[in-house]
């Protein structure tokens, strides 16, 4: 072989090395994960799988304290008791368990991905989840002292190949505030049903990202959020009992529409309060609060 031939052979192999890293890269928002960050991987296949983990800090959720949580194969995190169920309920559930489903659905690791997860009490990422948490909720001087990272790499739903799809929670606390991170990568159309979001106990509190119920919606997961940071959705959840005897307030807002149809019709009605509401809650409204449409005036701009 001559030289020339041996430094093109060569170069193209360092080529095509660097496509599969690229492809295989996951998405800036992520918190480290894999077995390049030391994860534990769960490498067990059936829906019934879930892996218990002993916390090393107790995580309040909604005013009830846990030491232990479940990551189930179907993309959501129980306490508990683990959850084989592969067909999500739409929130609120009103039932007896309190989960938290970055996407909840029917995922086969068996066709490909992996589930992997890892606790952390000192280092860059508790460092970077400070860093979020003060970002996304300025004033509390929040320092963090627990992150547990959970993540679905490249995972497929059941019977559907190439459907490769990638998200993670990350659970964060410190002193006595609780938080959760959903990062979303590149989801692929839900076939199965879906759900995202979190529930409580009697759904006494309770969040379904928009359009999270709809399978067709679920590419569009990577672009959507709460904080202004695409792919990332962002929660205050240590809750507690007050917040779910608030009486009746009304707010005063005001906002533009493109036209005084948008606000006639229910169907629109339902889609700005809802994003209203995502709004208010990054600013401390309990999302157990719901609000409603009094009245529509017509004004001039």
């Amino acid at each position: 072989m001559s030289p020339v031939s041996h430094y093109l052979l060569v170069f193209i192999s360092v080529l095509s090395l660097s496509r599969v890293t690229e492809a295989q890269t996951a998405p800036a928002i992520f918190y480290p994960f894999g077995s390049v960050a030391g994860d534990t991987v769960n490498i067990a296949v059936e829906d019934e799988n879930s892996t218990l983990i002993n916390l090393w800090s107790p995580f309040v959720f909604f005013g009830r304290m846990y030491n232990r949580t479940y990551v189930n194969n179907n993309g959501h995190l129980t306490f508990n008791q683990p959850s084989s169920q592969f067909i999500s309920q739409y929130f609120p559930i009103n039932g007896s368990e309190d989960i938290i489903a970055p996407l909840w659905t029917d995922i086969d690791v068996s066709m490909n991905g992996i589930i992997s997860y890892q606790q952390y009490s000192n280092g860059s990422v508790l460092t970077r989840a400070t860093q979020d948490i003060d970002q996304y909720f300025p004033g509390l001087n929040f320092t963090a002292n627990w992150v547990l990272v959970a993540t679905w790499d490249r995972v497929a739903y059941f019977y559907h190949s190439g459907t490769e799809t990638s998200f993670q929670v990350v659970l964060i606390s410190g002193s006595d505030l609780s938080f959760i991170l959903i990062n979303y990568g590149d989801c692929a159309v839900g076939y199965n049903v879906v759900q995202a979001g979190y529930d409580t106990i009697n759904s006494t509190a309770y969040f379904k990202i928009p359009g999270s119920d709809n399978g067709s919606f679920t590419p569009n997961l990577k672009n959507s959020t709460n904080v202004n940071v695409p792919g990332r959705w962002a929660f205050r959840v240590e809750g507690g009992p007050d917040q779910n005897n608030l009486q009746e307030n009304i707010i005063g807002i005001q906002m533009r529409v493109t036209s005084f149809s948008d606000l006639r019709e229910s169907a629109n009605i339902e889609t700005v309060l809802e994003k209203l509401q995502q709004e208010l809650i990054k600013y401390g409204l309990p999302n157990s609060v719901k609000l409603k449409l009094r009245r529509v005036q017509k004004t001039q701009p």
